[in-house]
């Protein structure tokens, strides 16, 4: 079901909400970890679009 590819997404997620937490409430720098925080829903959605990409491609 899951793919090395789909490890290495949810990999590149947790490490940028983990990043993100750290920069919050250890560093204290809100805009930075702010900034950090989005790339999670965008990570995500990318590799959504990678993933139903390559889902379509092998059913034409």
């Amino acid at each position: 079901m899951f793919k090395t590819s789909d490890f290495f997404l949810l990999l590149a997620v947790g490490v940028s909400f983990v990043i993100s937490a750290y920069m919050w409430f250890v560093m204290g720098d809100r805009e930075q970890a702010i900034f950090t925080a989005i790339w999670v829903p965008s990570i995500l959605a990318f590799g959504i679009y990678f993933k139903l990409s390559a889902l379509m491609g092998r059913k034409q």
